[in-house]
């Protein structure tokens, strides 16, 4: 699988660049707000465009010099965005003038012959538009384009020419390799392990922490199956981190996972369990990734009978969210058990790509229902109709429902737990989704008779003049009646 394409998002503070970055990632992520500053760090995001997938940064407002050492750290992270960045949109604000700081990046961008595209942002009217073309033309750039992140006015212009370059999602999936990302604190024994399995040191390993720098991928062949091996940076704790070349080690490292089918989450046995061991954890199930979990350096702890196991119990308890992942303890160093991670990431490997039928699903959702039936909620009772597979790597099942409010989210642990069993799937993550199921074939023919029918008690009640009522259906609201009145004014409404 190929690194997805880096759009960087840059600009002066309070131009709208946060709210840019969360109308191309489809949902709000990043914090908005009126107030100059709200983004400091660099943000990362992974959206899709016309079956494009790329990521995106949000980074904080470029100031000038300042003794602020805040501000200059937020110069900083804009100046390695600009470097680590494939595409990058240089926002502006249409309802002002162009400030001596846009000057000055349209300048630094320039100077590192880096190429950009040029947005005018809060254009939300005509008149704005129209200013901004002639505001902003001067920059001798062959295009600008005015946008309203905020309504999502002119996006569809702008995404058309960043993603014109881009692969699809289609090209950069190959069925025959599996890839697979191992990633870790610092120093946890990550490149010994690739050493390991790979039989011959072909990455540096070292005890001096933070050896490793960018992510390397190593394509080695396995019994007939082609492997992608990709050591990555150690993932410091975000305080610790060093500025400049760390941060874009880290960086790297998060961007591994995302295009990886399995992640091996490394820890050091004689460290225990970290918060930070959590947090990257976290980060794996947030990316939906299979996961094995990897206990490094077993052969530098005391051992007796009981340690094996009481080990395998504290990281079920402390990785509680990543139950279905499994555990493997082994040795970098001296190779114990580390040859059975290949059988490992075959299986996780295997559930993430599975493919289930819908008479499967239902014959797992009938034995479901019929061990605990769904529950009512405000005196409505919860239905679900059927399942079916609507996703895929990994698996994700929509179940089509009366009513998605309706359900309390502990029955719906139950489900999920119930077709993770039924299914047997380990090693993977599982999409679960509600959805409400759309009327039957006829059904405005049919509402619109009640309707009438409604309707017609309603006038005999309330001695309403001749009017009709319509019938519609939400997804969200359900079925919704509206009446109509010929006879009446738009605001003398029932």
């Amino acid at each position: 699988m190929k690194d997805l394409p880096l759009v960087a998002i840059v600009g002066r503070p309070n131009v709208g660049k946060s709210t840019l970055f969360n109308r191309i990632i489809g949902h709000r992520e990043a914090l908005v707000h009126e107030s100059p500053g709200m983004t400091r760090d660099r943000k990362y995001g992974r959206a899709e465009y016309a079956g494009k997938p790329f990521l995106v940064i949000d980074t904080g407002g470029y100031e000038e010099q300042t003794d602020s050492q805040i501000l200059a750290r937020m110069r900083e992270q804009t100046m390695n965005a600009i470097e680590e960045a494939d595409s990058i949109l240089l926002v502006m604000d249409g309802r002002e003038p162009a400030h001596p700081v846009d000057h000055e990046l349209v300048r630094i961008l320039r100077e590192n012959n880096r190429a950009f595209t040029l947005v005018v942002n809060k254009c939300e009217n005509e008149n704005l538009v129209a200013q901004a073309y002639a505001d902003f033309s001067g920059y001798g750039l062959p295009q600008v384009y005015p946008v309203s992140a905020m309504h999502g006015e002119g996006m569809f212009d702008l995404l058309d020419e960043v993603t014109k370059d881009f692969a699809t999602g289609e090209e950069e999936y190959d069925p025959t390799r599996l890839s697979v990302a191992i990633v870790g604190r610092v120093n946890v024994g990550k490149s010994t392990l690739i050493n390991r399995l790979l039989g011959e040191e072909r990455v540096i390993a070292s005890p001096v922490p933070g050896t490793t720098r960018d992510s390397i991928d190593t394509e080695i062949t396995v019994n007939g199956q082609q492997f992608t091996l990709i050591d990555t940076a150690g993932i410091r704790r975000r305080s610790r981190i060093e500025r400049g070349a760390e941060a874009l080690s880290v960086h790297a490292s998060l961007r591994a996972i995302e295009r990886a089918e399995v992640c091996l989450l490394l820890m050091d046995a004689t460290e225990g369990v970290t918060d930070q061991d959590q947090h990257i954890a976290g980060y794996i199930q947030e990316r939906k990734r299979a996961c094995i979990l990897v206990v490094n350096k077993w052969d530098a702890i005391e051992k007796d009978n009981e340690t094996h196991g009481a080990y395998i119990k504290m990281l079920r308890k402390e990785f509680g969210f990543l139950k279905w992942a499994p555990i493997l303890t082994i040795s970098g160093k001296t190779g114990q058990r580390a040859s059975k991670l290949w059988a490992l990431i075959r299986m996780c490997s295997a559930q993430f790509r599975r493919e289930f039928s819908t008479r499967e699903l239902n014959l797992v959702l009938k034995k479901a229902l019929a061990f605990v039936s769904p529950p009512t909620r405000k005196s409505q009772p919860f239905s679900i109709k059927y399942v079916t597979q609507t996703g895929y790597r990994p698996p994700e099942l929509t179940l089509f429902v009366n009513d998605p409010k309706l359900c309390h989210f502990s029955y719906f642990r139950y489900l999920e737990n119930q077709f993770r069993m039924q299914l047997d799937m380990q090693g993977s993550p599982i999409i679960l989704t509600l959805k409400r199921k759309a009327p039957p074939r006829g059904w405005e023919r049919n509402l619109e008779f009640a309707g009438q029918e409604q309707l017609k008690r309603d006038r005999r009640m309330l001695q309403l003049e001749e009017d009709y009522v319509a019938a519609s259906f939400d997804e969200d609201d359900g079925v919704q009646f509206e009446y109509v009145f010929e006879n009446e004014d738009e605001d003398d409404e029932t």
